[in-house]
Formats: structure tokens, C-alpha cells, sequence
């Protein structure tokens, strides 16, 4: 479950995703509301259990096949470059999972525009702190929060997204995107051909954010992170040994359409990266320090 669940994980204390008593928890959001999800990867006997609470509890246990990656289809995926074909060949039962939950998957991408790791986290753990909820059942307990509901999102105030340590471009891009919502939600699943053309329309959603979103939310196998600071060059360096810009890795990656982005995770399982020796980036400091609810 690590394998399939890590990318929707936020830093090791993400407040939506916690590992507990056998059992991996998370915090979401449905069209039916609210819900804990906890799930126990598979026993001796090869059955995985899940639980569910809250008014969405029903929807997300019904959801739990594609969030563990049943719907993913990597039959056409046949990497020839040696590399690929062998980091493959050790996850064959390797699976992209899918939420159909848009927005969730919307706001944290938006809160790691451009910024560093930390300052990403920083934000996205302050406005769950200040304006999400606590999950369902027995997921309060445990600390689970779900992410602020567009409605609320509408609400917060210009200087109380700075005091989130979220700054005036990306707090714009999730308003603009609230008011769309419910659109999101209904139009993205089912039509997902069209999916980066409309999250694209969105003002403050490029090419990176897009892909972002459609690989969490859609289980996209295309939706390569182009515009990522780190992406093009591991992946450049794992494959060819030296590093490449976006153009490269396009080329690199155009012989797996529709399934670059399965090279992309691959590459990241893998732990494969260039090898880094510089001072990492620092995260800004103009912005107001953090309140003591955050």
C-alpha cells in the first residue's frame, strides 16, 4: 500500500494519511460528505480489509478498488530500456490508485506551487490546522483532518491566507478553483480525455499543477510532472546518466505514451536521483510567521 498510497502522502506527518494498529488511515472528502477510511494491506489469506465512518463512509468503501488501484490498466506498458524493464519487472503487481476526488487532491498540489518542500508542508498543515475538520469516528482521535470544504475556502480571508503562510498567487488559484468546485468533481472522472484542458482554463493552473492533479485524482498514467524543479533531471540521470530540461525528457519519455508517468514513478520508487551536493533551497522568509495554531 505504500507503494500505491505514497504519492498522496504529505510529509511524514501528514495530518490526512497516518499508519496505526495494522491499519493505514486517511482523511476525505465525498460527494456524500466527510469520511475516516482505514484499510489493512493484505493478510496471509490475501484479503485487505477496509472501515469506514462518516457521512461519506459509504462512497469511499465503494471507491476503496480504485483508490488501490484496480481500475489501473498497465498491460501496454512494455519499457525495452533495461532500467525500466528490470524496476518493472520487481513491482509487478504495482498499481496506480485513484481518489475521483478532485478538489482534495487540488488544494495541497496548488499549496506546493513553486515553493519548497517545507514551505509546502507549512501550508498545507496550517490550513487543515485552521480550517478543516476533524475526521469521522475514530480518526478525530488520531489526529485526521480533512481539507476545508470549498465553501469554506470562499471564506477565509486575504490576510488570514498569509498568516497561512500562503501567498497571494496560489491563495487565488484555490479560490478561483472553489468556485468551480462542484464542476470539477462531476465533469474530470467522467470525461478525463478533456481533464488537463479544462484544470488548464483555471487561472494559476499550468502544466505541472495539471499533471499533479490528474495523476492523484484520476490515476492518469500520462500525467508526467513537467515544469518539476527535480523530475526531468533524475529521471534524465537514471536513464541516460546525465541530466535533462523539460524538452528532454518529452523526448526521453515519448516512446511510453500513454504510460510516461508510470516512468516517472518507477524512477521515484526506486529512489533513483541525481546526485545533489549543493545547499538545499531555503524557504522564503517574507511572508508572516507562523500563528500558534498552525
Amino acid at each position: 500500500m505504500e507503494q500505491v498510497w505514497g504519492s498522496f502522502k504529505r510529509g511524514v506527518s501528514d495530518p490526512t494519511y497516518r499508519v496505526h494498529a495494522g491499519f493505514h488511515w486517511r482523511a476525505l472528502n465525498s460527494p456524500s460528505g466527510p469520511a475516516t477510511l482505514a484499510v489493512r494491506p493484505l493478510d496471509a489469506a490475501g484479503m485487505i480489509e477496509g472501515r469506514a465512518w462518516g457521512p461519506g463512509a459509504e462512497l469511499v468503501l465503494a471507491l476503496l478498488p480504485d483508490l488501490l488501484g484496480a481500475s489501473d490498466d498497465p498491460s501496454g506498458f512494455r519499457p525495452e530500456h533495461a532500467l525500466l524493464a528490470e524496476l518493472h519487472r520487481l513491482r509487478p503487481h504495482w498499481r496506480l490508485g485513484r481518489t475521483a476526488a478532485v478538489w482534495d487532491a487540488l488544494v495541497p498540489v496548488v499549496i506546493e506551487q513553486k515553493v519548497t518542500g517545507e514551505e509546502a508542508t507549512i501550508g498545507i498543515r496550517s490550513l487543515l490546522a485552521r480550517h478543516g475538520q476533524p475526521a469521522p469516528g475514530p480518526g478525530a482521535a488520531l489526529g485526521l483532518r480533512t481539507f476545508p470544504t470549498p465553501e469554506v475556502v470562499r471564506a477565509i480571508p486575504s490576510w488570514e491566507w498569509l498568516a497561512l503562510h500562503i501567498d497571494p498567487a496560489r491563495s487565488r488559484t484555490i479560490i478561483s478553483a472553489a468556485r468551480v468546485a462542484g464542476t470539477l468533481e462531476r465533469v474530470l472522472p467522467a470525461d478525463p480525455s478533456r481533464a488537463d484542458e479544462r484544470l488548464r482554463s483555471l487561472p494559476g493552473i499550468g502544466v505541472w499543477t495539471s499533471a499533479e492533479i490528474r495523476a492523484r485524482a484520476l490515476g492518469d498514467a500520462d500525467a508526467v510532472s513537467f515544469g518539476d524543479y527535480h523530475v526531468a533531471k533524475d529521471i534524465g540521470w537514471a536513464l541516460t546518466g546525465v541530466e535533462v530540461d523539460d524538452d528532454g525528457l518529452a523526448e526521453l519519455l515519448e516512446p511510453y505514451r500513454p504510460h510516461r508517468l508510470r516512468v516517472q514513478r518507477l524512477v521515484m520508487l526506486a529512489g533513483l536521483h541525481r546526485p545533489r551536493h549543493g545547499p538545499r533551497l531555503a524557504p522564503r522568509t517574507h511572508l508572516p510567521a507562523r500563528g500558534s495554531r498552525a
